[in-house]
């Protein structure tokens, strides 16, 4: 019963985010918000709410290595699954920005949480503060300047920004209100059911997170990467990935951690390399002819499957 439950979750939590950000887009187009700033925000935020519904719910409910092995383990299926996936399916281009600044930010990101994490090399157990948290949340708040300046500059030189898809109000509302309680009941199902399976099985909180959890909740960016890829979007596929990655580490680590702190101790820190790991292999790849060829997205397969490997039998 808990993994039909485990799916119901996840299946609330996907199903809640599109109908959140149609409602919410809608809603803020009414109130005159340029579809450049809803973006921005609600988009950005709602393709982001699985994980940070499952984070948020998992660091109220003192499950804090649930929460940073969703993270973890949601980056590093985004650069080896997604990407892989993506460039097994149509070589990924990639534009001298995303090499210059998109995959710069989602490395240094990583090394910034291993760095806060570095408390276990001077005692047994290291952590995670609410500090730490605060310290995320002001860089992701750094990022979303960046990125409004990105937009802005965009918009100056009339590049295309999406349309949004504006639906009568009470429609709107009610989406918004239906979208917001499925990823709130779906994150409590994905969580409460997730930590079942734990105990039946005998894994660990963290590597429900890293997997079962990871997973799921990385299957949006899966399905928009794989399809970008196939209309040979490159931009969208890779973007995808470096923005959710980004917005895990920054936004949803930080706020988890600014709940509850998450301990932090040489394991963890295996994981935390591995998810450096994944980004700096991936990025060696696209500066390769600028280009992440249908081999190389093999071997970020590959690559995948080798650390699920590692994490089940260590």
């Amino acid at each position: 019963m808990s993994y039909i439950l485990l799916l119901v979750g996840f299946i609330a939590l996907i199903k809640g985010a599109d109908y959140f950000i149609d409602g919410a887009s809608s809603i803020a187009l009414y109130l005159k918000i340029t579809p450049l700033i809803i973006g921005l925000t609600i988009v950005a935020f709602g393709t982001s709410a699985p994980e940070l519904a499952v984070s948020i719910t998992s660091a109220l409910q003192g499950q804090n290595a649930m929460s940073l092995g969703n993270v973890i383990g949601s980056n590093i299926f985004n650069f080896m699954v997604v990407v892989g996936a993506s460039a097994v399916i149509f070589p990924l281009t990639v534009q001298d920005g995303v090499l210059s600044k998109e995959f710069p930010i989602a490395i240094v990101s990583t090394i910034i949480v291993a760095i806060l994490g570095m408390d276990w090399v001077f005692s047994k157990e290291g952590a995670l503060s609410r500090n730490d948290g605060i310290i995320l949340l002001v860089f992701f708040s750094m990022f979303i300047l960046y990125l409004i300046q990105v937009a802005i500059k965009a918009y100056k030189n009339n590049e295309p920004v999406d349309d949004i898809n504006l639906l009568p109000l009470n429609k709107s509302i009610i989406f918004a209100i239906c979208g917001a309680i499925g990823i709130f009941i779906g994150g409590d199902l994905v969580v409460n059911n997730s930590v079942k399976i734990a105990l039946d099985l005998g894994m660990s909180e963290r590597m429900v997170g890293l997997t079962i959890i990871a997973v799921g909740t990385s299957l949006p960016e899966l399905v928009t990467s794989i399809t970008a890829a196939r209309k040979g979007e490159s931009d969208i596929a890779l973007g995808n990935v470096l923005g959710s990655s980004i917005f895990n580490t920054f936004l949803i680590l930080g706020v988890s951690t600014s709940i509850n702190p998450i301990n932090v101790n040489q394991e963890v820190f295996i994981d935390l390399f591995f998810m450096l790991d994944a980004t700096l292999i991936a990025y060696i790849f696209a500066t390769t002819s600028r280009k992440i060829k249908r081999t190389e997205g093999i071997l970020l397969l590959i690559g995948y499957f080798s650390y699920m490997t590692y994490i089940i039998f260590r």
